[in-house]
């Protein structure tokens, strides 16, 4: 069944009048229409954004009002669950015992953040003299949320809960192929109490995004997604000196080392790589294996691989669902053509599945291992964001230290060892901005998520994120008695 969600339904921009259909990718079937704005709708949400901000209750609102409502949100998506669950599942073709599990963690966000507020203190200075030096954290204004097609609800989460709970009013990209959570999210929201025009959601493609990041009445943009479009982003706030973040890219190496199992490192290294179909910028996409394991780890990989139950994401036996489009399909058969020519060993996978007659038209891929690679070959160095685990073997520790940082990302990457010595060594060289010991994917509301080097900049959660969607004021009293004439008779030592 199909249905139009209009400007009607949300808190949305100025409608173009133009529409984009929103499809299954599990069947390639139409399952809503959504308006297509353009510029001219951003600039409506913006405006409407900062009318809320500058005239409208919520930056005002006392902290623990402002907390107390986001708590409130957090219990109004929880009764929501099942229909998020579904509607996101059905929109990104992740299987819905995934979803279920990624989702069900979307309140902690909320309830994170409410409590940072309601505990937040603030400096008091030392200072030399009679005086009293202390700071206020005040909210930034209209801040741009764009977020990306893998995890729509959940990364909106991450930077919404801490932007309302600093007083900020937002508008929210989403990507133009995933927005349905996100327009759900929107009406949860206001039906919860948050105040009309404090959050604004524009559904649109590239020309959106791109005025957001623009817009000169746009203090703070969060974005992810691809590294070109967070450099754009970042040239372009820096133009008038606005905040951005960005998480981008990845190219996350695994260290295998021979003294975990093989067997038990093929089931860490499946989640890995496989989880969400390999679409996760922290996907597991290089695993590094000390030779005297490597066959093992292959041969146990490969069957792990070729185990996973792919089909419907709506059912709960479905262990991993479709690509997002058939454009991205072709993209990582594209990938996996070019490392077979560059000389790696395909060991599993690496082609389209047999399905059901209802999913033919949907963008399946089987997962896939490319073993005997090397960290010359393409599929070592770019991003697949696919279902691909490219095994390359190493020797000694330090050399699969230097494996690990030969790329030009640094989001996440994991280690596996018994050795606890070795798992802190090593985690402390690799150069990512999170790490992962005997696990993988593991995050927390507390836990700062964000890359170096092309993988971005900044911070998504914990106290980093929270303070960066607020701006600090210093104020200064004089608590003495007398008075200070500068120009007068009297020796002056004060410092300036």
């Amino acid at each position: 069944m199909t249905h139009t969600i209009a400007a009607s339904a949300g808190p949305l921009g100025a409608d173009s009048g133009d529409t984009r259909n929103i499809i299954d990718p599990s069947s390639g079937a139409v399952i809503a229409t959504v308006a297509e704005q353009d510029a001219e709708g951003v600039d409506a949400a913006v405006a409407r954004a900062r009318a809320a901000f500058e005239s409208g209750p919520w930056p005002a609102l006392v902290r623990s009002a402002r907390a107390r409502l986001l708590l409130r949100v957090a219990d109004a998506i929880e009764a929501n669950s099942e229909r998020l669950y579904t509607l996101e599942a059905r929109n990104n073709g992740r299987p819905i015992t995934e979803t279920r599990a990624q989702l069900s963690r979307v309140p902690e966000w909320f309830r994170y953040n409410a409590g940072l507020l309601a505990a937040q203190r603030l400096a008091v200075l030392p200072g030399d003299g009679p005086y009293l030096t202390y700071q206020q954290r005040l909210p930034l204004g209209v801040c741009g949320i764009i977020t990306p097609f893998n995890h729509p609800l959940l990364i909106l989460a991450r930077s919404l809960s801490a932007a309302l709970a600093n007083g900020n009013t937002v508008v929210v990209k989403p990507s133009e192929m995933t927005p349905l959570t996100t327009l759900a999210l929107a009406e949860i929201l206001a039906e919860a109490g948050v105040p009309d025009g404090v959050v604004n959601v524009v559904t649109g493609g590239r020309p959106a995004g791109e005025r957001l990041t623009r817009h000169p009445d746009v203090a703070k943009i969060t974005l992810t997604g691809g590294t070109e479009a967070g450099r754009a982003a970042a040239i372009a706030t820096a133009s008038r000196f606005a905040r951005v973040t960005a998480e981008l890219g990845g190219k996350t190496p695994v260290v295998m080392f021979d003294d975990v199992d093989p067997a038990v490192a093929a089931e860490g290294a499946a989640f890995a790589a496989f989880v969400a179909a390999g679409q996760s910028c922290v996907a597991g996409s290089r695993f590094l294996v000390q030779r005297n394991v490597y066959d093992e780890f292959v041969i146990a990989l490969s069957a792990r691989a070729q185990a996973i139950r792919v089909g419907d994401p709506s059912l709960p036996q479905t262990q991993m669902g479709p690509l997002i489009s058939a454009r991205q399909r072709d993209k990582v058969l594209d990938l996996i053509g070019t490392g077979t020519a560059e000389g790696a060993r395909l060991a599993a996978g690496g082609g389209i599945p047999e399905l059901p007659e209802e999913l033919r038209g949907g963008f399946f891929l089987q997962p896939t291992v490319l073993a005997d690679a090397s960290m010359a070959m393409t599929v070592a160095r770019e991003e697949i964001f696919g279902p691909v685990a490219v095994v390359i073997p190493f020797d000694a520790e330090a050399d699969a230290v230097a494996m690990a940082n030969d790329n030009e990302y640094g989001l996440g990457a994991g280690v596996w060892t018994t050795d606890i010595a070795r798992a802190h060594r090593v985690a402390s060289n690799i150069v990512a901005g999170m790490v992962w010991v005997n696990d993988h994917h593991r995050l927390e509301p507390s836990l700062p998520w964000g890359g170096v080097k092309e993988s971005g900049i900044g911070k998504d959660a914990g106290t980093e994120s929270f303070d960066d969607f607020s701006w600090i004021k210093s104020i200064v009293v004089r608590t003495a008695a007398d008075h200070v004439d500068w120009y007068g008779d009297a020796d002056q030592r004060r410092l300036n």
